[in-house]
């Protein structure tokens, strides 16, 4: 996730443009914007697709994406997001999700979901983590989050 310029958190994205050519080509160019050249390693696709979600503007969809990747394009799009055009703009800082309970079943993933999110992004969040099976099932919803 990132840290926003409005002190949020959220996932990379924007609006599409009709010179996107479509949501994952506008989605794809907002990650090179927001997280720098390292994406080039990976597209987002149809296939990761999640959910979407109608605004309270008008004409404003907000789409949701989930893209795995591996430890190595994490840490690329980790380093050179500080050299992204929109970094220290529309974006702050990246932030891990970090996916544990401490034993004192509040320190981790329980007190992150504390901060404030912006829009949908922390049910976005909790359907990607339940969808991409990062945590145990019905363990979000009983408050107390387990990993498989």
């Amino acid at each position: 996730m990132q840290m926003r310029f409005d002190g949020r958190l959220g996932f990379p994205g924007g609006f599409v443009n009709m010179q996107d050519g479509g949501l994952e080509a506008g989605l794809n160019r907002e990650l090179t914007e927001e997280l720098g050249e390292a994406v080039a390693d990976f597209r987002v696709e149809r296939a990761d697709y999640r959910s979407s979600h109608a605004g309270p503007g008008a004409r404003i969809v907000a789409h949701f994406y989930a893209k795995r990747l591996t430890l190595q394009q994490l840490v690329a799009v980790e380093m050179g997001a500080p050299r992204a055009k929109d970094h220290g703009l529309e974006v702050l800082g990246l932030v891990r999700v970090p996916l544990y309970t401490l034993r004192d079943g509040v320190g981790g993933l329980p007190a992150f979901l504390e901060n404030t999110f912006i829009g949908t992004a922390k049910e976005q969040l909790l359907e990607a983590l339940q969808d991409l099976e990062l945590v145990e099932p019905g363990s979000l919803t009983a408050r107390k989050i387990s990993l498989p």
